[in-house]
């Protein structure tokens, strides 16, 4: 089924330019049509010299809910044109070969490619934040949660070690890391401020104005000192293991798949979109 409205929505107001994910009926899960509409408008924000600051934030009750995995609009069969690296397209490959290549590009590749952003990026996060969901906002660079959002990783129950884009253990440390996915429990938007993944907490009506005034105050600051700072702190970030740790975990998330396609009915321990749902909406 075709989407009615585009995915994606793109806005600049001054200095900012406002990226919202457009697929509320859906609680905002990203098939990679909405995964390359990102791509699009992150390009023209960072290209535009009026923009200085990147909002990221969903239409609707939630965040986003995490990867597409049953929607009308579910488009994992699709390959689209290559922007995150080189490897092959997926479609008509069968296997591992198919799996590794879409989810190389798609997921673990375009979250590095938006991390590298030059410009800051603000996510503004309310309701559910699950699963993909976190590695959209975990590839931003500060955080406005609303007081009702709650952030989750559920797929351990797929027998799956975490989501493609592994930055668990930088973003929360290991000791929070391991709770968040042993258990597969919500977490508040209080408990992600005390653990330091969010920047700020707010009342789900002052969320927008919010995340647009904390962007107005980084838009303040000089563009290209603001992007040597960016790189700066991601370097920090890569000589304490990121880069090599995310490739580690994303061999062991594809273990984990090939694992449960070989001892089970699929590759996702039989789960779908609903029964990932209930895990996250009990945790």
């Amino acid at each position: 089924m075709a989407e009615q409205e585009p995915v994606v929505t793109y806005e600049r107001i001054e200095r900012t330019a406002v990226v919202t994910m457009n697929r509320p009926r859906y609680r905002n899960a990203q098939n990679s049509a909405m995964t390359y509409a990102l791509d699009d408008v992150f390009y023209r924000a960072c290209a535009d010299d009026e923009v200085a600051v990147i909002v990221l934030a969903g239409a609707g009750e939630h965040f986003s809910a995490g990867h597409d995995i049953g929607s009308p609009g579910r488009d994992a069969d699709v390959d689209f044109e290559r922007r995150a690296g080189l490897w092959w397209g997926h479609a008509g490959k069968a296997g591992g070969e198919s799996r590794f290549a879409r989810e190389q590009e798609v997921y673990l590749g375009m979250c590095r490619r938006w991390r590298d952003m030059p410009k800051p990026v603000v996510a503004s996060v309310q309701g559910a934040c699950v699963a993909g969901g976190l590695m959209l906002a975990w590839v931003c660079d500060l955080i406005v949660a609303a007081e009702d959002a709650f952030f989750a990783d559920p797929v351990v129950r797929m027998g799956i070690p975490g989501v493609e884009y592994f930055v668990h253990p930088w973003v929360l440390g290991p000791r929070v890391a391991k709770e968040f996915l042993f258990t597969g429990r919500k977490m508040s938007a209080q408990r992600a401020y005390e653990v330091g993944m969010v920047n700020q907490v707010v009342a789900r009506d002052r969320l927008g104005d919010a995340s647009m005034e904390l962007a107005a105050e980084v838009a303040a600051m000089p563009r290209f000192g603001l992007a040597l700072a960016k790189k700066a702190v991601n370097q920090a970030e890569d000589l304490m293991g990121r880069h090599s740790g995310l490739d580690s975990a994303f061999g062991l998330h594809h273990l984990a798949h090939a694992h449960n396609a070989e001892v089970g009915k699929d590759s996702l321990s039989g789960m779908d979109a609903k029964s990932m749902k209930r895990a996250a909406d009990d945790g």
